[in-house]
């Protein structure tokens, strides 16, 4: 399948070292909300836990072509991608395997998923990569072919520490292996607005990084911990619930932030965070 020339694909790399972030819920809903307005997505689900796959209803995933096979046995990229339930909204399934590759670090393997995206040929107008809950081989993979990078965070205790770990290693990629990675933007997940822990560390990242920080939060809401269950993103789930909401106001500002294309040095960030 040729792609469309006047398609400039975004690539983005959904990540934080942390797992139970709202990572994956994330990934999915974002993926989900720009599919229904008419963009074509890839989605790659980078996680061996597989929870983006199976959330968008993604059945036996061992039985079909998947990342695994594509990151480690030199499977085509385009062979591996399967439809979803989504119009515009397709996958590349995730298996358990994933993580021997996680296990076995080597820097040959750093750049492996970057070869394989540039095969794509501007077929989609985003590919969103849901990346594992680690530093490691695989987010390395996500990051540097990434062209920039959303972090969800919690609102809790030591999420400005996990923050930190992070940021070191944008910079990292960045002075290394991707020097265009940039930072698209900070969403604080699974707020609750009623618990004064959060709402101090909402204030405190906001304080830190300013503009870095999405404006829409994501709640702590039933019906996105239920949705998986019925392999389904929680905008098909139960459009009206507070979470599907904020995902969909998400989105908006996601696009409006792309569209004015907020490249972010260092002097958009404090105490010397370079990235």
């Amino acid at each position: 399948m040729l792609g469309d020339k006047s398609i400039v694909t975004k690539i983005i790399a959904i990540s934080n070292q942390k797992g139970g972030v709202g990572k994956t819920t994330t990934t999915v809903n974002l993926a989900t909300a720009l599919a229904i307005i008419g963009n074509k997505i890839l989605l790659i689900d980078l996680d061996p836990q597989g929870n983006a796959s199976t959330s968008l209803g993604i059945k036996n995933p061992m039985r079909k072509k998947n990342i695994y096979q594509v990151m480690s046995e030199g499977f085509g990229i385009n062979s591996c991608i399967a439809l979803t339930e989504i119009p515009n909204l397709e996958i590349i399934p995730s298996i358990v395997d994933l993580a021997v590759i996680e296990k076995s670090p080597d820097q040959k393997r750093n750049s492996i998923l970057k070869e394989q995206i540039s095969k794509l040929e501007n077929r989609y107008h985003y590919i969103l990569i849901d990346c594992s809950p680690s530093l490691g081989t695989l987010t390395i993979n996500a990051l540097t072919a990434a062209t920039s990078v959303l972090i969800p965070v919690q609102c809790e205790f030591l999420a400005m520490e996990g923050l930190a770990h992070l940021l070191n290693t944008l910079n990292l990629i960045k002075n290394t292996t991707n020097k265009r990675l940039y930072i698209n933007g900070i969403i604080l997940v699974m707020t609750e607005r009623r618990k004064n822990l959060c709402i101090q560390v909402e204030e405190e990242i906001r304080r830190e990084f300013s503009d870095l920080v999405y404006e829409t939060t994501i709640p702590r809401n039933i019906k996105l911990a239920e949705a998986p269950s019925y392999g389904k993103p929680a905008l098909l789930y139960d459009t009206k619930c507070s979470g599907s909401i904020s995902y969909m106001m998400l989105t908006k500002e996601f696009l409006s932030r792309d569209k004015n294309s907020l490249y972010l040095s260092s002097q958009n960030l404090k105490n010397g965070i370079n990235i």
